[in-house]
């Protein structure tokens, strides 16, 4: 997939796992991928969260949805789901398996990298993965080990050194500030509990 297909299949990022949703997951992802999300991150991950047997069977359902629907299907950091779920793809944090072990196992993935700081961004191999996930953008609560926010100027950082790479801002972004990421130079939002905990699923996919 070449950088502009990818940049628009990103627009409309929503990360989700169980431990999100105040309802069943995969009616929350079948709402929001009718209602046009773009892109999906399986981030089975935290507390409450499923494991083993429980989770490649969720991870599977989900990945049926993205199908019917042509969304992009990321998993989050598990290698191993990689291949049993067919993902396009996987995103990583800087912590986790380095990407340049991931792109030897899986030369024709997609690999999403997260980037926090301009050290981090120096130090990334960003010649070997296709995206880039800027943040956290605003302070969040969905994830407890979330860093401080670097706020849109980083988007804008990010975008002046590397003009062609796909770009995602994520961290506390919602429906009223989405348009400050995009206005920043992303060319779209990853969201979680914009959606998952949203009154109106479809309503809030829209105006995202």
């Amino acid at each position: 997939m070449d950088n502009t297909l990818l940049a628009k299949k990103l627009r409309k990022y929503f990360v989700m796992g169980s431990q999100n949703c105040n309802h069943d997951p995969v009616v929350t992802l079948k709402l929001a991928a009718k209602a046009g999300i773009t892109a999906f991150q399986f981030r089975e991950k935290g507390i409450g969260s499923l494991t083993g047997v429980h989770k490649l069977e969720l991870g599977k359902k989900l990945r049926e949805i993205c199908w019917e629907c042509g969304v992009l299907f990321i998993v989050n950091d598990d290698i191993d789901l990689v291949e049993p779920l067919e993902a396009d793809g996987i995103h990583v944090g800087q912590e986790d398996l380095s990407v340049q072990e991931i792109r030897e196992l899986m030369p024709d993935k997609i690999i999403g990298l997260s980037v926090s700081n301009t050290d981090e961004l120096n130090q990334s191999p960003i010649e070997i993965i296709n995206y880039l996930g800027a943040g956290p953008i605003f302070g969040t609560k969905t994830k407890a080990d979330a860093k401080e926010p670097v706020g849109v100027k980083w988007i804008s950082t990010i975008r002046r050194h590397y003009p062609k790479i796909p770009l995602v801002g994520i961290g506390g972004i919602d429906i009223t500030n989405a348009y400050q990421v995009i206005d920043a130079g992303a060319d779209g939002v990853a969201v979680i509990s914009a959606i998952a905990h949203a009154p109106n699923i479809a309503s809030a996919v829209k105006k995202l």
